[in-house]
């Protein structure tokens, strides 16, 4: 009989290890097919970010409507995530993250799909591509001007490439791709951290957490990595002869192949789906169900960094060599902020005081940064006159000068050159260049009339294809803006942890996902969807040069007034801070009120307890008597009938 009921323990007990085990495998599977959907989510939002631009000049949009582009994602997150937070731990959670991978997926392929159905790309009206001609781009010298007018892209070509070039709308399919990717990232913090918290091992889940926190910050560097890749190479590869392009990179007219980031991020989101489809939905039965309070509905770091970000359409390559910079910083940052509230067991007053601190210093650091803003470029036609000796008072209608009134030229074109004497110019015609090198690269036009009456004390009276350089000043302005944007980062990225911390004990047990709810909502509705709009649209008013699209009408902006663009840029982001850091202000001093008045009032009840316990005590006392030692002294108190006696 015992060794009957030896063998059936032995046979639970290896039962049960195999329920461990096959629990334990499932979980471990779920983790690391959840690691690789983060890094998915975060690849295909740094894609976009760091697209928006060569995105906003494909399609010849304005920095308003690329906001609202770039904020479609938002709206994507917002129209599902009610029945994703209310109905996704009730259904199969791991089919359903996988289901939203795949449509995350399907997202951003869907946003590269309008490179194949649009014409080739023109930087210039006068360029017509034909992937089967070694064509080229006519010469706009002052001399062959005329020429150049009887050469032009025939019209019938131009109104049939209308339809199909940047004024058409298909920027729709990249508002609706990014919409659909905010759809299918939704269901995949929420019910992964819900999963996590489950199924983990109790006091492990914030481990795990963490861990998928860190495996994130792949995504961005991986992003940036093929960013700054792909943003060099032509937006048209592998259809038409590069060798007849005569634009770089550092062209504003340049666009990369944008595209190319979008299949890559969606081909890999699509991939990181198939693993969900075969998990169970329970590795094992949960032995209580515990409520995911934080990060179901918060945004990640990077997430954040986005939306603030994507109001800043940087119309600068060099962003991606900060933003990898300041990952690292962000996530020490992001640590740094919980390990001090742990190790110092700050109270809700001290989170609220260092929330408050981290506040004031990054606000400190962006009024910094308006001394580093450079000056606007010497651009003859638009901050200078054509001569180049004298500035202007608006960049509206710039008389012609001597030096090419007689060109001929056409002043809405954009085909900015460098002359040797550092200031840029509209086009070559307007340069007053009489010959160039032809389809040799660089490409140079000589004898420049404009360039020759500022350069009396050369002879050389060239210009070369493309703006000129900014200065070294400011080049130095930007090493001193990347260390701040570093120390910023550390800072703006401990906020995150601590608004949460706020937001989770600031309110009743019951009310916490509710709290943390209402805050992502009116996060993303505010601040995602309609910042990118209302700073584009700012921003839009710092343009200076527009183009001129195939169908005649206004397409993306050539050049900004730089100067303008960050007192813009940077006094909005200050005039949306600076009433936030008063709210604050106002917050800890009604939680300080709020918890003085709650311990003077436990004191008191302390106190009313202390009083009773004692009446209470003596009432059951007759009488004390006091207890002699050998030495004839008190040593104690005997305490008759309840009282213990000696």
């Amino acid at each position: 009989m015992d060794q009957h009921q030896h063998l059936n323990k032995t046979a639970e007990s290896e039962s049960s290890e195999k329920k461990k085990t096959r629990c334990c495998d499932g979980f471990k599977m779920f983790l690391a097919a959840l690691s690789f959907s983060y890094i998915a989510k975060t690849l295909g939002g740094i894609i976009m970010k760091i697209s928006i631009t060569q995105i906003e000049r494909r399609f010849e949009i304005p920095s308003s409507l690329a906001g609202l582009i770039d904020g479609s994602f938002e709206i994507g997150n917002l129209l599902v995530i009610v029945f994703v937070s209310y109905f996704g731990s009730k259904l199969h959670r791991p089919k359903l993250i996988g289901i939203g991978c795949f449509l995350m997926g399907t997202g951003s392929i869907l946003t590269a799909l309008p490179h194949f159905f649009m014409g080739y790309y023109r930087y210039s009206k006068e360029t017509h591509i034909n992937p089967s001609e070694n064509s080229t781009s006519s010469l706009s010298t002052c001399l062959m001007n005329q020429t150049l007018l009887l050469n032009r892209t025939p019209s019938e070509i131009v109104e049939k490439d209308c339809v199909k070039e940047s004024g058409s709308h298909m920027w729709m399919y990249v508002f609706m791709g990014n919409m659909l990717r905010g759809m299918g990232e939704t269901p995949i913090v929420p019910l992964g951290i819900s999963y996590i918290d489950d199924f983990a091992k109790e006091g492990h889940s914030s481990l795990y957490v963490g861990i998928l926190n860190a495996v994130a910050m792949i995504g961005p560097v991986i992003g940036f990595t093929l960013g700054s890749l792909f943003a060099k190479m032509y937006v048209d590869i592998g259809f038409v002869d590069l060798s007849t392009i005569r634009i770089t990179p550092k062209d504003s007219r340049w666009i990369g192949a944008w595209w190319l980031g979008f299949l890559v991020s969606g081909l890999f989101s699509i991939t990181s789906s198939i693993p969900f489809f075969f998990l169970p939905q329970n590795p094992t039965k949960p032995q209580k169900r515990k409520v995911s309070l934080s990060l179901h509905v918060m945004k990640t770091n990077d997430e954040t960094n986005q939306t603030t970000n994507l109001t800043n359409q940087g119309k600068n390559v060099t962003k991606n060599v900060t933003r990898i910079i300041t990952i690292p910083m962000a996530a020490v940052g992001m640590f740094s902020a919980g390990y001090i509230i742990k190790k110092f067991k700050l109270p809700l007053v001290g989170i609220a005081k260092f929330s408050c601190l981290t506040s004031m210093i990054t606000l400190l650091f962006h009024t910094l940064y308006f001394p580093l803003i450079c000056d606007s470029k010497s651009v003859a036609g638009l901050t200078l006159t054509y001569d180049g000796n004298n500035s202007v008072a608006s960049h509206v209608d710039v008389p012609l000068s001597y030096c090419n009134s007689e060109c001929d030229c056409d002043d809405g074109q954009w085909e900015p050159v460098c002359g040797s004497n550092g200031i840029t110019y509209l086009s070559p015609c307007l340069a007053g260049c009489k010959s160039s090198s032809g389809n040799q690269k660089p490409t140079v036009f000589y004898n420049c009339s404009c360039v020759e009456v500022t350069g009396l004390q050369s002879r050389n009276y060239s210009a070369h294809l493309g703006e000129c350089p900014r200065d070294d000043a400011c080049t130095r302005k930007f090493y001193i803006y990347v260390a701040l944007q570093v120390i910023y980062a550390l800072f703006s990225a401990s906020q995150i942890t601590l608004s949460v911390l706020l937001i989770v004990k600031i309110v009743q047990p019951e009310l916490k996902a509710l709290a943390m709810g209402f805050h992502s909502m009116v996060i993303r509705a505010l601040g995602g969807i309609l910042a990118p709009i209302y700073f584009g649209a700012l921003i839009d008013r710092t343009c200076m040069k527009w183009s001129i699209n195939s169908c005649g009408s206004r397409g993306a902006c050539r050049i900004y007034n730089s100067t303008f663009f960050g007192r813009v840029y940077l006094g909005l982001y200050l005039a949306l801070r600076a009433p936030a850091l008063v709210l604050y202000i106002v917050f800890i001093f009604l939680i300080n009120k709020t918890f003085q008045e709650k311990d003077t009032k436990a004191l008191d009840n302390e106190s009313k307890l202390m009083d009773g316990a004692n009446l209470e005590f003596l009432s059951n006392s007759e009488h004390f008597v006091p207890s002699a030692g050998a030495d004839g002294k008190t040593c104690n108190l005997h305490v008759k009938d309840n009282a213990v006696a000696s």
